[in-house]
């Protein structure tokens, strides 16, 4: 199951100021911490999402890795903060404690008690953000190896050429709402049993800009945005894997009226290679020896993701044997665990015709003792063949 993007965790854009980031990890943590919502499990699990999402993105190189690569970037698996480590809620009053204002964990101060008293920050204009755009991209093993550049076209809303993505003929004519005034929002003042309580909402009128277009343009209707295409290139890492994504910001649709752009999601499909079969960043080849190659040994090439190598065949080798190059796999996206290593599966090839000869020499052998397999034959496959190798 895949985990859910940070950003939407803290209900953010990808433009997020730190201060934005923190404002919103304050709020997620008043909603869904455990003393406000007593033996309700998911809530907790909710809490602890977001404490892995401000982890991650209150960290600029974390985020920076995350904006490129995803979960993916950002841990084992995924597994990018808390989360999936089993931080504890102590942990994160610990680690987080100045966010709420009390401190960290120790002492008697409550640090959500601040959080109450009303007060709340003054909002801001409202933006406008483009749609996210999701692409495939197919590679090749060798194009995983190394990292690649790809180019592609994308069908997408592109800003208005003739108002420049205003929306406004001439680009300039605009009025100030006059329901909000130019705020983008509006306030309202209702009567409870607790006594006044005061709202603020988008203002209906402007959609939250503060502004009215009073002559639209003509080619996009005022909207800022039009259908076009843009050839986009995009820089993909070494090592990436079936199904991954990566992200890139600002290359999605165009937003209304010089709003933000969505972003470009880009999911890896990896072609099927002829030779290689892929685990992790192992990479798995079958190669075939003939029966005397096998009983008497040889010196063969085998290729590998970046050339031909020599390898040496033991006399006496057994079919499904496993011999390991050591850094000839792919390396890994996140570059903590090096290259994979490539694993030679030896395979004896049987002949399924023979000639009367070949027969007769064969069955002169099938007599000999030393020519009867021995009990106890291993039927492992390649996956469980590898472990051992690895264990040994």
């Amino acid at each position: 199951m895949s985990k859910k993007d940070y950003y939407e965790i803290l209900e953010v854009g990808k433009d997020a100021s730190p201060e934005e980031l923190k404002k919103a990890y304050r709020q997620q943590a008043i909603k869904y911490h455990p003393d406000k919502n007593h033996g309700k499990k998911d809530t907790e699990e909710k809490f602890k999402e977001a404490a892995e999402a401000y982890e991650v993105l209150s960290d600029p190189n974390k985020r920076q890795r995350y904006d490129q690569y995803g979960h993916a970037g950002v841990g084992n698996g995924g597994q990018g903060g808390f989360g999936g480590g089993g931080m504890s809620m102590d942990d994160i009053f610990s680690h987080f404690g100045d966010i709420f204002g009390g401190g960290g964990g120790g002492g008697g101060n409550d640090p959500f008690s601040s959080f109450f008293g009303g007060g709340g920050g003054r909002r801001g204009k409202s933006v406008n953000r483009g749609s996210n755009l999701r692409v495939k991209v197919k590679l090749t093993l060798e194009e995983i190896a190394k990292g690649v550049e790809k180019k592609i076209k994308v069908n997408k809303y592109i800003s208005c050429n003739t108002c420049h993505g205003t929306g406004a003929k001439n680009g300039s004519s605009y009025s100030t709402c006059s329901t909000c005034r130019g705020s983008g929002h509006v306030s309202r003042v209702t009567s409870t049993f607790l006594g006044q309580m005061q709202t603020t909402q988008t203002c209906p009128n402007c959609g939250g800009e503060g502004q009215i277009i009073t002559d639209k343009c003509t080619d996009c209707a005022g909207n800022g945005v039009v259908k076009g295409e843009e050839v986009i290139s995009i820089r993909i890492p070494a090592g990436v894997s079936e199904g991954m994504q990566l992200s890139m910001g600002g290359k999605g649709n165009a937003a209304a009226r010089s709003g933000v752009a969505g972003d470009l999601l880009i999911q890896i499909e990896e072609v099927q290679h002829d030779l290689f079969e892929r685990d992790g960043n192992n990479l798995i080849y079958r190669h075939y020896v003939s029966f005397s190659e096998a009983t008497l040994g040889s010196s063969t090439e085998v290729p590998t993701i970046e050339g031909k190598v020599k390898i040496k065949i033991d006399p006496g080798t057994q079919s499904g044997k496993v011999l390991r190059l050591r850094g000839k796999g792919l390396t890994s996206i996140n570059g903590y665990e090096g290259k994979g290593d490539l694993m030679i599966e030896i395979i004896i090839w049987t002949p399924k015709t023979l000639s009367k000869e070949e027969k007769a020499m064969l069955e002169k052998l099938a007599a000999s003792d030393n020519f009867k397999p021995s009990a106890g034959g291993r039927d492992k496959n390649i996956f469980s063949r590898m472990k051992d190798l690895f264990e040994q």
